[in-house]
């Protein structure tokens, strides 16, 4: 999904759910817009967990019920490896998951009320907010023998990154 950004916005339609995730290790916090920006429903936490995933995937729908949309997208700000089950979930169960530039999402915070603070609260909004703006790219997770070589890259750097730290440290031994 390489669209420039009219392309984004344009997926974003009125028959469609935006969705915001704060991605946690142990909770997730979501909040759902419509593609005006307008809250349809309250914060609905849910645990990093299939049971957690489930849950999400009928409150979802229930909203999609109560407010006429016939599409969802679900936007995150990736951190760390958290949100991998989750995406994998969201892709087996055919939702759209797109994600949002950690740094957009600090600098966004600011316009709503002039704070950069953090919370489980506001960072959903923000997040479905730069979706709804077409400024989200879309998650390349690999499968099968690609996946495998992407963790094998990943630790072949730090390896050779763990080699020369141990050279330099006999370098320096040998020279003291």
């Amino acid at each position: 999904m390489n669209y420039k950004q009219n392309e984004k916005i344009n997926q974003v339609k009125e028959s469609t759910l935006v969705v915001g995730i704060d991605i946690g290790s142990t909770t997730q916090y979501a909040r759902a817009f419509d593609w005006r920006g307008i809250e349809l429903g309250k914060v609905f936490p849910f645990s990093n967990s299939r049971e957690g995933f489930e849950s999400f995937k009928a409150w979802m729908q229930h909203l999609q019920d109560k407010y006429k949309k016939l599409d969802a997208i679900v936007g995150i700000e990736p951190t760390g490896h958290y949100w991998f089950d989750l995406g994998a979930y969201l892709e087996d169960e055919g939702i759209l998951l797109v994600m949002v530039n950690p740094y957009a999402v600090k600098q966004t915070k600011e316009l709503d009320d002039n704070s950069q603070s953090k919370n489980d609260r506001k960072d959903p909004k923000v997040i479905a907010k730069l979706v709804t703006e077409g400024r989200y790219s879309a998650p390349y997770t690999p499968d099968g023998v690609y996946a495998d070589l992407r963790i094998m890259v990943a630790n072949r750097k730090r390896l050779i990154r763990e080699m020369t730290q141990i050279k330099n440290r006999f370098a320096r031994w040998f020279a003291i």
